[in-house]
């Protein structure tokens, strides 16, 4: 049985890749008990959008705020 690191790892490495049988299996098997790891996989297309739309921004955290009073 897999345990929560290793799902949440799994779901994140099927976003770049296939998993094979076993690890499909074995994830299947714990997101059918493990509430918490379902609720990752279902945000997890939203997360990888959200990064790369921060990404295409280009924005400089260190960037001090455009919109701040001098």
């Amino acid at each position: 049985m897999l345990n929560c690191d290793r799902a949440t790892f799994l779901i994140s490495q099927a976003q770049d890749q296939p998993l094979s049988r076993a690890e499909r299996y074995r994830l299947a098997l714990h997101l059918s008990i493990c509430k918490a790891c379902r609720g990752f996989q279902t945000q997890m297309p939203f997360l990888r959008r959200a990064a790369r739309a921060f990404a295409k921004a280009d924005v400089d955290p260190q960037a001090p705020d455009s919109g701040e009073s001098k």
